[in-house]
């Protein structure tokens, strides 16, 4: 098999479909499609692993199809976590800079990694842990809105930072279906983290943006301003909702259901009532013929609540009047059509409708918004690399990074 040593894999274990995407940096250093597999999920409900060896299965499956195409065999990956037991809270922290007390002296990069820590001390039931601890800004003294206080000089350093915490046995469960499928969980990240690396522009985190990932079990959601996270949550609605009513409304079987949601999603929205679908029904009852505006009246109204309930959520936080750039909606629930001309009323905000980017040779099937959170595990992976390779990946800088994921240096 060819050199994997340069390789970067990245594995979405999502509740409807499970990839695995490895990339390499090519002569100029950006990172290139080397190999992707794609496999139906299988052992999941409501966004949680209920079936290990199902989800086991699935994975390595995809794992064996990325393994093929790239010519290599994969021994660790950068694994997406998420799920409804995801919270996220913001903390502080602050330390003393010189001795005696109230002496200055310059800030150092174990200082961050001391105050990062700090700022992670918050009491947590038994059965959650840290998932991503992520700076928001520094202070030093009486000066505010730091970014990297390396070099500057004061007597007190302190922190504000986002914390995402998870279940223990949910965030242990994802890493023994990646081992039971022969694979080392290099680093998990929060989903919508990665999601962001491969949506969102730079100017857009600056002016302020949410972004919301529908996936099948639930729906991501992170807001960033001024460059750094503000916000997270999951609301416990996603495209496996929507695929539900459908059967309901339509008394068709789930797969059926399934299949007639993607494609009303496809269609163009002004010409639903032109276009004719056939419903196969339960049991021995006759298949129907409907317009694709049958399915809206089934769609769009669980569509709405779902856009209602990001809506909340934003008040709720206190973000809503920081969104400059809008929503950016990802996941596969974000293919639905016209879902983006339905958030833009509800949310009061312009919204668009985002496909990964980031990296070369993505061919035709990873510009897809369903793709968007292997594609950032993989653009996340190697920014790490790259910070942690720059200077002293097993000294002081191994510190603060290893403070940053919520991990003991």
């Amino acid at each position: 098999m060819a050199n994997k040593n340069n390789a970067i894999v990245g594995l979405d274990l999502g509740s409807t479909k499970t990839a695995a995407l490895v990339c390499k940096p090519n002569a100029e250093g950006k990172l290139e499609v080397a190999g992707l597999g794609v496999a139906e999920s299988r052992g999941w409900r409501k966004g949680m692993i209920v079936n290990l060896e199902l989800t086991a299965a699935a994975l390595k499956k995809a794992i064996e199809a990325a393994e093929e195409a790239a010519g290599i065999s994969i021994d660790t990956a950068y694994v997406g976590v998420g799920g409804a037991h995801i919270k996220g809270v913001n903390s502080s922290g602050a330390v003393t800079l010189g001795r005696p007390a109230g002496a200055t002296r310059e800030v150092e990069r174990e200082d961050m990694a001391r105050v990062i820590q700090t700022a992670q001390g918050i009491s947590l039931p038994e059965d959650r842990q840290l998932v991503q601890v992520l700076p928001q800004k520094f202070l030093l003294d009486h000066q505010d809105g730091i970014r990297d206080p390396v070099g500057m000089t004061g007597t007190r350093l302190e922190v504000n930072v986002h914390l995402v915490t998870g279940s223990i046995t949910a965030h242990q469960n994802v890493v023994t279906a990646v081992n039971h499928a022969g694979v080392e969980v290099q680093d998990t990240v929060y989903e919508p983290l990665a999601s962001a690396e491969a949506c969102l522009g730079t100017d857009e985190r600056e002016l302020g943006v949410a972004l919301v990932d529908i996936g099948g079990g639930t729906t991501d959601l992170i807001v960033y301003h001024a460059g750094v996270v503000k916000h997270s949550a999951v609301i416990p609605v996603g495209g496996e909702h929507f695929t539900n009513d459908v059967a309901v409304g339509l008394r068709t079987p789930i797969p059926i259901a399934e299949k007639l949601k993607k494609a009303w999603g496809e269609h163009d929205p002004d010409k639903l009532a032109d276009t004719l679908l056939e419903v196969p029904s339960v049991g021995d009852r006759p298949a129907r013929m409907l317009t694709s505006a049958t399915l809206s009246e089934i769609i769009e109204p669980r569509a709405a609540e779902l856009l209602e309930l990001v809506r909340e959520e934003l008040v709720r936080s206190g973000c809503a009047q920081q969104l400059g750039a809008g929503v950016v909606l990802t996941g596969g629930g974000a293919k639905l059509s016209g879902i983006a001309a339905l958030a833009d009323p509800i949310l009061r905000v312009p919204a668009r409708v985002a496909t990964p980017s980031g990296i070369e040779a993505m061919g035709d099937m990873l510009p897809d918004p369903a793709f968007a959170t292997v594609v950032g595990l993989v653009i996340y992976g190697y920014r790490t690399r790259l910070m942690r390779d720059a200077k002293e990946p097993q000294g002081l800088l191994g510190k603060l990074w290893n403070s940053m994921r919520g991990k003991t240096a």
